[in-house]
């Protein structure tokens, strides 16, 4: 009698290539312990902002001579995991941090392609020290039905949000994708969250306190523009040679 040892691999298993939605985690500095506060601010402000997802941890950026000896990476790990990251592979070490980087489980993803990135920790006057870009596939949009009240948050991930009642005062909605809301925005909307570029934010009436897109925003500091202020209007990122700025324009009926 044939052992199960003796089946052909054909009746087993099939090895298919396969797509895999992963986050790059770019960092700037090696100091893990920066890396640890920015992700703390970050989830403070968005929690439940990562969900065990996949990640790159991409240390292009950093000194190419990067040492073992000033760089805990294993360390790096375990603060990525207790932020709901599952690191997977690094992108830009050079040899020596390969080694150590796969001694540890992860794989070379030195030919991986990332997309525009984002700030972690968005404050005007710091420096953000690492930087979060995903390529995601795309889903259908998430739709909301119901007015948001103040203290809420909903975050659509991977995909476009749509909210067919107002966004009061206090409620946040953020997707990585655009934002429709059909009826007034007065809270704050977050697209391009995970540092989608071409994201857009539409609402019927522009009241927010604040709006961003791909980690670029305003608050209500700055006031709108009467043109488009509690006007059905439109938002998108538009770069210049000043940088990248927020452009707000009137919704054509």
């Amino acid at each position: 009698m044939a052992s199960a040892s003796d089946a052909p691999s054909s009746q087993c298993y099939d090895i298919k290539s396969a797509d895999l939605p992963l986050v790059a985690l770019l960092l700037k500095t090696p100091q893990v312990d920066a890396v640890d506060a920015a992700l703390a601010r970050q989830l403070a402000e968005s929690p439940g902002f990562f969900d065990h997802d996949p990640l790159v941890i991409d240390v292009s950026a950093l000194d190419e001579d990067l040492s073992v000896d000033h760089f805990n990476l294993s360390g790096l790990l375990d603060i990525l995991r207790q932020h709901g990251l599952v690191p997977l592979a690094i992108k830009g070490a050079n040899s020596a941090l390969l080694s150590a980087a796969q001694a540890l489980g992860l794989v070379d993803a030195s030919d991986a392609r990332v997309r525009r990135s984002m700030p972690v920790a968005e404050a005007p006057a710091a420096t953000p020290v690492v930087s979060v870009a995903a390529a995601s596939a795309p889903l259908g949009a998430m739709v909301i039905d119901k007015p948001l009240r103040s203290g809420q948050q909903v975050y659509a991930k991977g995909r476009d949000l749509v909210v067919m009642a107002m966004v009061n005062p206090g409620a946040e909605v953020i997707a990585d994708g655009s934002i429709h809301i059909y009826s007034s925005l007065r809270g704050k909307a977050i697209a391009g969250a995970r540092g989608n570029a071409q994201a857009m934010i539409f609402a019927q009436s522009m009241e927010p306190e604040l709006i961003s897109i791909a980690g670029v925003y305003r608050t209500s500091e700055n006031p709108l523009p009467v043109e488009v202020s509690g006007l059905p209007a439109q938002v998108c990122l538009q770069s210049g040679p000043d940088g990248d700025k927020l452009l707000i324009s009137p919704l054509k009926p």
